[in-house]
């Protein structure tokens, strides 16, 4: 059986603790690899080569390392359908998802070309009699990120990329479900001209998240996963002094107006709430019509729109979504379906026995559709993270507004309507992070930035963008002032009170 290693100073090492998790094939339910899960001496081992690179990769001008990205991304795209082929493989998302799912990545790798830019400080000339005012955002040292399983291209490159361009080194532990792209995005970025150190992946469960929290070398931790794990790592890792950014889990909510487009919405909602079998932080799990009429029209239309879905083997060009990742995620979405249904749910449509033929023993669900669903219900109150879609109807917009404001998530929210103004007045009142407006899934472009509120993210600087920047930077300022020389005859006599610039 192939075992997956991990990636320390620029090669592939296999592990040396005895311990492996098995890798799923989700199509069909077998194993198909093992991953090395590594000690606490490896993450050191790891630690101790980034460190060193550090030492040489800091004093590398932004340029040539912007030069090293723009490599990364050519060597990406030139690779593009043979990783999107290996994370379908361990994923299950679809080979067309995959590769969105590496393009995301890259435009953060887009963005981290221009970092020369992006590090430029500011300049006071004047700032009091001879005296210049600078400052300048240096790197960290060596940082690390830990990332979920359902993106494992773009989350990595969402962290590593800017952190490695603004002189950092880096640690990256993916997740052990599918952790062959990550490995190999590694590979390519030596190939790219980084060096021996800068980007090491280190494969683990409970035990490697805990050495890289508690490393007194690391000196920041980027993660994303559920919020419970998210809410440890943070208090861990700041406990350790380190920065740390941790975002966690979200139930997006879809708000519907009567004046909505219905036709665009539901196909908006379908491919928001379904695809990638609804894997996705950012997936639209929660539909809210405002007024009965508008949901009886809705609920009506989403039926037939998700007769029409086929699901299938992540490898069927056809096929809208595949299967989740391992069974065990998969009883967890059916028996979040059976809660809803004890809680009074009514079931609409039911894909907790779906099976695909020819492949009966992979994890497969079928699209879900849960009406009447009430704020006190668990069902509604958790994140399902499957292709399960709810339906929670309100009388009118304040009860709307209402609901993803006072959830314990605020990640995600979209409003549908054509009504500028109601448009304006939910985005400004609404307690969540990011907002769409007739946009289902509003992740924001590579240069604007990545974050949740609540329970959806712990840390106060977000993913990528200038928050990017400043999360792995630190600012340091200068004070100057160059004393007169002996030819200009002067001199100055010690002062002992605070300075000023009067």
């Amino acid at each position: 059986m192939r075992d997956i290693d991990h990636f320390i100073s620029g090669g592939r090492v296999a592990g040396a603790s005895g311990r492996f998790g098995e890798v799923f094939d989700p199509n069909t339910g077998s194993v198909q690899a093992r991953v090395q899960l590594a000690t606490e001496q490896e993450v050191d081992r790891a630690v101790q080569a980034a460190q060193s690179a550090f030492a040489t990769w800091r004093e590398v001008n932004p340029q040539r390392r912007a030069r090293v990205m723009f490599e990364f991304k050519r060597l990406v795209e030139a690779n593009m359908n043979e990783l999107a082929e290996r994370l379908s493989a361990e994923h299950g998302k679809v080979i067309a998802d995959s590769k969105g799912d590496i393009q995301r990545g890259l435009e953060v790798i887009e963005f981290s070309c221009g970092i020369p830019h992006a590090l430029k400080g500011e300049y006071t000339v004047g700032a009091g009699p001879g005296i210049d005012v600078y400052s300048m955002r240096v790197p960290l040292g060596v940082c690390a990120g830990i990332t979920p399983f359902n993106f494992p291209a773009m989350i990595p490159m969402w962290m590593f990329g800017t952190a490695i361009a603004a002189g950092n080194t880096f640690i990256l532990k993916p997740s052990e479900r599918d952790p062959s792209v990550p490995v190999r995005l590694a590979e390519l970025m030596m190939e790219a001209g980084a060096p021996e150190g800068v980007l090491n992946v280190v494969h683990g469960d409970k035990a490697a998240v805990d050495a890289i929290l508690t490393h007194p070398l690391i000196r920041a931790v980027s993660f994303v996963g559920s919020s419970d794990i998210a809410h440890y790592v943070y208090s861990t890792g700041t406990a350790h002094g380190k920065r740390v950014q941790a975002f966690g889990g979200a139930k997006n909510h879809g708000i519907v107006l009567p004046d909505a487009d219905m036709e665009t919405t539901v196909r908006d909602l379908v491919g928001a709430a379904y695809g990638s079998a609804g894997e996705r932080c950012m997936a639209l799990p929660v539909v809210v019509p405002v007024g009965q009429r508008t949901a009886d029209e809705l609920r009506e239309r989403l039926v037939s729109e998700i007769e029409t879905l086929k699901v299938g083997h992540s490898t069927d060009p056809e096929a809208q979504y595949g299967p989740v990742v391992t069974q065990q995620h998969r009883d967890r979405v059916v028996g979040w379906i059976d809660t809803a249904v004890e809680e009074g749910s009514e079931l609409v449509v039911d894909g907790r026995n779906f099976s695909l033929q020819g492949s009966e023993k992979g994890f497969f669900i079928g699209p879900t559709l849960l009406d009447r669903v009430k704020p006190e219900m668990r069902s509604y109150q958790e994140e399902i993270f499957g292709p399960v879609l709810q339906i929670v109807r309100a009388a009118d917009f304040e009860e709307a507004l209402s609901l993803p404001t006072k959830h314990q998530y605020g990640n995600g929210v979209a409003i549908f309507t054509r009504d500028g103004r109601a448009a304006r007045d939910f985005a400004a009142r609404v307690e969540v992070g990011m907002v769409g407006i007739n946009v289902p899934i509003p992740v924001p472009v590579a240069y604007h930035s990545f974050g949740g509120w609540k329970r959806s993210g712990f840390g106060d600087i977000n993913q990528h963008g200038m928050e990017g920047v400043r999360f792995w930077t630190k600012t340091k300022t200068v004070t100057q002032r160059f004393p007169e020389t002996a030819l200009e005859g002067g001199h100055q006599d010690s002062s002992f009170v605070i300075p000023t610039m009067r």
